[in-house]
């Protein structure tokens, strides 16, 4: 199950949120969360992957594409925005240090 932290770009202000943990969108619906998360890339290859290797990708993607959304927008400069506690848990289950 995914666990949700907002995140919030500091220059902009704009917040999204950061998922981390197994994507029940992602393993249901294959790469159209992708695509509505602005994605656009990794979201037609994972639909391209599901069409050819059937239903195989879509699980293993499941288990990564959260952590890799969220390694994302951190690259882009968002930060966590959320309590001690729950910024702890989301650095600790995505490998961030710092």
């Amino acid at each position: 199950m995914a666990t949700k932290i907002m995140m919030q770009h500091p220059a902009t202000g704009i917040s999204k949120s950061g998922f981390y943990g197994f994507s029940w969108t992602t393993f249901l619906f294959g790469g159209f969360p992708a695509l509505f998360r602005g994605d656009i890339i990794i979201g037609l290859v994972v639909i391209l992957l599901n069409v050819l290797t059937w239903w195989i990708a879509g699980i293993i993607w499941s288990f990564f594409y959260n952590k890799h959304y969220t390694h994302k927008l951190v690259e882009k400069g968002y930060v966590f925005a959320g309590t001690e506690s729950e910024i702890a848990a989301a650095k600790s289950a995505l490998g961030i240090i710092n």
